[in-house]
């Protein structure tokens, strides 16, 4: 198929300072699936799907993130190591480096938006160096009408030149990759890395931003459900936690995966049109929903396929971070639009390596900020070079690399809105039982359904001496019996069959956890501070 006969309608980039007119624009996914392949960029699977590989980047850089210093960001953003300034004038000048590289390259433009609800909808626009880079756009945000793009005007443009790589030096960047935005000029600029999430991560980066400053809306890095009774569930955790695999539920209709806003109406809606899924270890038996959505349309990064096409989900010889995008109409059981309204549950989701928190417990309002400000998870030996046993790990709000403005400014928000609600908040974990990594073994999936599917039902009970156990160490309140689950399973403890190395284990978390909120404790209420474990380890 020659290259020209996926042109469409044409557009104008001068605006931008891109002169030439080699401009793809609003192509259909199997027309970019098509130069994917003629370009030699990826190989089709078996079942359809795209699979590419994203180069040297496989995940996001974080140290290589930065936000444009300016009078709209200067005393709002919390600075540090996460949230690293850029000077304007090195932004100007990287930009004008950048423009200059593409209007020497062939073009992929795509107008869409995020952010379901009508009210606080985000006009963007996707200008990429690779065909594939603008089938993930197409996937993962939500694509407009044909009436909509009528007249359409971009609020925010994203930027993606992979090839384009900064010189640190003069640039003002770290090294050769950067992820850049710019609040005045309405810009997420991404050079130098291949890896899709940027671009996502770019706009979800703005929003966090924007929503609470200006609309007085809780942007979370959560996914979503609804039941057939109307009630919405969030699922916040990290990457490994199981926040995709949990939220699709074939009982409950599925909002989102990844990004929501909480609105004043107090409804949640999804910034997103579509689900990027971690694939490692991916099995029809296991998340059947999720292997069902990678058709054609679908986009697989850096798996291994055989000469037949089949993908190999156990091969992390690239990475552990292996990914799928495919737009929300391939899961089957999906709320339409992607709004749900009366939330009843809260899920915080953790992989406890040190196998110490309870399969399941209900948080007080004072416990649920203070987990929500730690988001704790844990690295296992393997994940990263020189981890060799359980680490402890914090991102405040579950997405600290994303939240432009201090942490504290989130819970206040999200334990407000809570406290209006009357929602119930459990943290689960979905690590280890039995004894940490290398000892004990993975909480099994049918049974953190099970547990999840009786605090939705109400089995879980109110909260009662006879109903709970306040655990002795972290002071969470895990109930003594829950329908589908071992008795033995809910109790940590008893799992480990040794009370001095169980004790040991959990003081030595307790201790990383307070630790972790010192940088915290200026900004946080007496009443938030109590939220935590108030034992101390001797």
């Amino acid at each position: 198929m020659n290259i020209s006969e996926h042109k469409a309608k044409s557009i104008s980039l001068k605006g931008y300072g891109i002169m030439h007119d080699n401009i793809h624009y609003q192509l259909t996914p199997a027309q970019l699936h098509a130069l994917t392949l003629e370009k030699g960029m990826g190989k089709e699977t078996a079942t359809g799907a795209l699979a590419i590989n994203t180069g040297k980047f496989t995940g996001r850089s974080p140290q290589d993130r930065f936000i444009v210093k300016d009078a709209i960001t200067s005393d709002k953003v919390w600075w540090g190591p996460i949230n690293i300034p850029f000077e304007p004038e090195n932004f100007d000048a990287l930009y004008r480096k950048v423009m200059a590289y593409m209007n020497n390259i062939e073009l992929y433009v795509r107008d869409c938006y995020a952010c379901a609800d009508a009210n606080y909808r985000m006009n963007i626009r996707v200008i990429t160096e690779y065909p594939w880079s603008n089938l993930f756009a197409y996937n993962m945000f939500i694509r407009p009408t044909a009436e909509d793009l009528r007249n359409f005007d971009p609020e925010w443009t994203v930027i993606n030149a992979p090839g384009f790589l900064a010189q640190p030096e003069t640039d003002g960047t770290r090294q050769e990759n950067f992820a850049i935005l710019n609040f005045t000029r309405k810009i997420a600029l991404i050079g130098g890395s291949g890896y899709t999430g940027e671009i996502k991560k770019g706009i979800f980066s703005a929003l966090n931003f924007i929503l609470p400053v200006t609309k007085n809306t809780l942007p979370m890095h959560c996914s979503a459900n609804v039941g057939k009774e109307g009630d919405t569930a969030i699922f916040f955790g990290l990457s490994g936690t199981g926040k995709t695999t949990l939220s699709a539920d074939p009982n409950r209709r599925l909002i989102g995966d990844d990004e929501h806003g909480w609105n004043n109406e107090n409804a949640i809606f999804n910034f997103e049109g579509g689900c990027y899924a971690k694939v490692i270890d991916l099995s029809p038996e296991h998340e059947p929903e999720i292997f069902a959505a990678i058709k054609k349309g679908a986009l697989l990064e850096n798996v291994i396929i055989d000469e037949n096409g089949e993908v190999d989900f156990r091969d992390t010889s690239i990475t552990q971070n292996t990914r799928v995008s495919y737009p929300l109409y391939h899961i089957e059981n999906i709320q339409q639009p992607s709004i749900g309204k009366n939330p009843k549950n809260i899920f915080f989701l953790t992989a406890d390596a040190f196998g110490v928190l309870p399969p399941i417990s209900k948080l007080t309002p004072s416990q649920a900020a203070y987990h929500f400000i730690s988001g704790y998870t844990a690295k296992v030996a393997g994940t990263e070079a020189g981890v060799v046993e359980p680490v402890p790990s914090f991102s405040a709000c579950f997405g600290a690399p994303f939240m432009p403005l201090h942490p504290a400014k989130y819970a206040e928000m999200l334990s407000r809105k809570m406290k209006e609600a009357g929602v119930n908040v459990w943290l689960v974990n979905t690590g280890w039982t039995g004894g940490p990594y290398g000892v004990g073994t993975r909480m099994k999936l049918k049974y953190t359904r099970a547990m999840i599917q009786a605090a939705l039902n109400g089995d879980l009970g109110l909260y009662s001496y006879d109903m709970y156990h306040i655990h002795s160490v972290f002071g969470v309140a895990q109930p003594r019996e829950c329908p589908g689950v071992p008795t033995s399973v809910l109790s940590p403890r008893t799992t480990w069959n040794n009370d001095e190395a169980y004790y040991k284990t959990a003081f030595k978390l307790t201790n990383a956890f307070r630790e972790n909120f010192k940088k915290f404790e200026a900004y946080a209420s007496e009443e938030i501070r109590r939220g935590g474990p108030q034992r101390y380890a001797f």
